[in-house]
């Protein structure tokens, strides 16, 4: 039974495809959204605030805000949607989850960044 459990978590790795990143970096995650029979790639941009579980379960949170709204998504890093990931910019932060900025908007949102 371990056998086969590691045969399907060996083919949904995703892991090689993702660049290092971490909390408090802003990334592009290019996700694939299906209409009917076509497929398209639609980007979402915003600042990791959160890891969460390990192993095969592993996912992240990224929040983002859009016309005033704060929205946040949970992405599993082994899930077939995200095409790739990609790091805007390293964020300066001294904590492991960001879920302050969730009451925070404007300039007080905005985290330093890693030179």
């Amino acid at each position: 039974m371990e056998e086969v459990e590691k045969a399907i978590l060996a083919e949904q790795n995703n892991f090689d495809k993702f660049p290092p990143f971490n909390v408090g970096d802003t990334v592009r995650v290019h996700v694939k959204i299906k209409e009917g029979d076509k497929e398209r790639i639609q980007p979402y941009e915003g600042v990791v605030i959160m890891f969460q579980n390990a192993g095969p379960r592993r996912s992240f949170t990224v929040r983002r805000i859009s016309y005033g709204v704060a929205i946040e998504r949970v992405f599993p890093f082994h899930s077939p949607y995200i095409a790739s990931v990609e790091v805007v910019r390293r964020g300066r932060v001294r904590r492991a989850k960001l879920t302050y900025l969730r009451g925070r908007f404007g300039r007080s949102a905005v985290l330093e960044e890693k030179v």
